[in-house]
């Protein structure tokens, strides 16, 4: 689907501005969605600016949290700091603690690829304590990984407008997502939800950051030193797809969090193993160097092999096999003009889990892109061909 781009006469940190004081033009409870991450800093700084200013009313706004217990500990002291900030302008902050599942990277070759976080029953290893204030039981949650924070958070929100931090550069799901929410209805989705940086790019978070003279988390420093890409700084919880190679740096500089997290998350140390694997998407040049050695690998074989021929070797699961089915049907339907390059990419991601189904979706799109690219090429060659 192409997305027509359009550009405005108002700068992106001015258009975020507008639709925050739309959203609290309408008098109702206003709810922001704090992750501790820097999309979150720059959306409480918007609307903590706004406020101070007197243009939109505080009283309406009640921030929520969803601790994932698994955070750096900059991240849990940026939210100590937000809370004390927007308490002190009298909004209402809600930080919860809570038993929702979380999908651990560690965990696609077992029978469960979540953990439960603040698990009852395991508070001995529980990587850190709940603030004395945090929120540890809500009615939504009947059993401990009923749902996750994905699920839960529109239940809590539900009777007010939720803004999100979600932005498009991040994704191209996330661009064809938002290409289709309708911004004539005051930057809605059709729910309760409001994306009000949706379209700000990396560069925009960082630059506003900086311009404002914003705190921000230490975390991301440190994994920009260990080499992570700007572009790929991702701070949530440790065992996720796009904040795990934070476990490396733990490892090598804060053996005390290591010693609590390898007590929570016994695999933890499959993170140092095989880091250059295909079990973490990674494709670094050590890994290269590596597999330049050996022969070359068939991937549509080997995809044939663990869809169809052996699929209760590698799927053990109600959600692993879930998936494979989704990608056995991309297999029926490419597997004619899809490339050794797709299938790699299609063997990598089965081999490091795809639980959210967000590497199938960008295979989709790679190779339906390059199927049209080469669709246009030969009709072209055709035409010369008919015209001599």
């Amino acid at each position: 689907m192409a997305v027509k781009r359009i550009e405005g006469n108002l700068t992106v940190v001015q258009a975020a501005e507008q639709r925050i004081r739309n959203v609290f033009s309408n008098g109702v409870k206003v709810y922001l969605a704090f992750s501790g991450g820097k999309d979150t800093l720059c959306m409480c700084s918007l609307i903590y600016e706004l406020a101070m200013r007197g243009e939109i009313d505080p009283k309406l706004l009640t921030v929520v949290f969803i601790d994932e217990e698994a955070l750096y500990e900059s991240m849990f002291q940026m939210a100590l700091r937000w809370r004390k900030r927007f308490i002190s302008i009298g909004a209402q902050f809600r930080w919860y603690c809570l038993p929702v599942y979380q999908v651990s990277m560690l965990h696609h070759l077992a029978d469960d690829e979540s953990w439960i976080t603040w698990e009852p029953g395991k508070e001995d290893v529980w990587i850190r304590q709940p603030p004395p204030f945090a929120i540890l039981r809500d009615p939504a949650i009947q059993y401990a990984g009923q749902m996750n924070y994905q699920t839960f958070l529109p239940k809590v929100c539900m009777d007010g407008l939720m803004l999100v931090g979600v932005r498009a550069s991040e994704s191209v799901q996330r661009v064809k997502y938002l290409s289709r929410v309708d911004m004539t209805k005051g930057h809605t989705t059709g729910n309760n939800i409001i994306y009000p940086i949706y379209d700000w790019k990396d560069s925009d978070v960082w630059l506003f950051i900086k311009e404002r003279h914003l705190d921000f988390p230490q975390a991301y420093i440190d994994l920009y030193r260990v080499g992570v890409k700007k572009s790929q700084l991702r701070l949530c919880n440790f065992f996720a797809s796009e904040s795990i190679a934070g476990l490396r740096y733990i490892a090598e500089t804060a053996p005390d969090l290591w010693d609590r997290i390898q007590k929570r998350e016994p695999n933890a140390y499959l993170a140092l193993l095989y880091w250059d694997s295909e079990m973490f998407h990674r494709s670094t040049a050590k890994r290269r160097a590596l597999e330049s050695s050996e022969p070359s690998k068939d991937y549509k074989a080997l995809c044939k092999k663990i869809l169809f021929d052996e699929p209760d070797n590698y799927f053990t699961n109600p959600r692993t096999k879930e998936v494979a089915r989704s990608y056995k049907q991309l297999y029926i339907k490419g597997y004619s003009f899809m490339t050794q390059r797709h299938f790699k990419k299609m063997y990598e991601a089965l081999m490091a889990g795809d639980p959210k189904k967000r590497s199938l979706r960008a295979i989709y799109t790679d190779v339906f892109t390059d199927y049209t690219k080469y669709s246009k090429k030969t009709d072209a060659v055709k035409e010369v061909k008919r015209n001599g």
